[in-house]
């Protein structure tokens, strides 16, 4: 399968995906690592890794209150 991310403001909505996908999770997650300060001025507020189309987990890329 391939690993890519989901990108979503607070509400759920679907603002786009990760222009690449990976082959592994480290490989996703070492991408996210690097790209999430830029996300989060994009105006992305929480990011979904997905499996293919399975769901493995979701993240915030907000401060915590």
């Amino acid at each position: 399968m391939a690993w890519s991310w989901r990108l979503e403001k607070a509400d759920g909505r679907t603002v786009g995906t990760s222009e690449e996908t990976f082959t592994t999770q480290s490989d996703a997650e070492s991408w996210l690592g690097e790209n999430w300060r830029g996300l989060r001025a994009g105006e992305v507020d929480k990011v979904t890794l997905l499996d293919g189309e399975t769901v493995v987990y979701e993240m915030s890329l907000q401060d915590p209150e």
